[in-house]
């Protein structure tokens, strides 16, 4: 099949799972700074969902026993893109974030690991080598 041929043409959204609605999206919005979006749930219910949008995807948190689904937080990192990585290490070590290990270089791009209240694996990506061809 060739890309003219799929039916996809983007990601809408990607999900992290939550033990505790209030305690992420005040992380989210607080400690990383991003803009909440809505909120939403099941009718007549406490919220179960929130959103965030982060200028490329839209992450949305979930609090998946609510759906009938076992929490286990995300094991493999969620890069999230930054202009500058150690500028925004530092910003987020001055919230409390801790770090898992130095600053990455990869050779292609930096990269600085840390983990979300629920134990998601989130990182802080620069990519500075132009990408090759495909």
């Amino acid at each position: 099949m060739t890309s003219a041929d799929s039916v996809f043409s983007g990601v809408d959204f990607v999900s992290l799972p939550t033990q505790d609605l209030d305690r992420a999206v005040d992380f989210y919005t607080n400690v990383l700074g991003l803009e909440p979006g809505p909120r939403w749930g099941r009718t007549g219910q406490n919220a179960i969902g929130a959103e965030f949008e982060t200028g490329t995807v839209t992450l949305a948190l979930i609090v998946t026993e609510a759906l009938g689904i076992e929490f286990s937080p995300h094991k493999v990192p969620i890069a999230l893109h930054v202009d500058d990585v150690e500028r925004a290490r530092t910003m987020l070590e001055s919230r409390g974030v801790t770090f898992l290990g130095d600053t990455i270089d990869s050779g292609v791009c930096h990269q600085a690991l840390f983990h979300d209240p629920d134990g998601n694996l989130l990182d802080l990506h620069h990519r500075y080598a132009p990408r090759g061809p495909r």
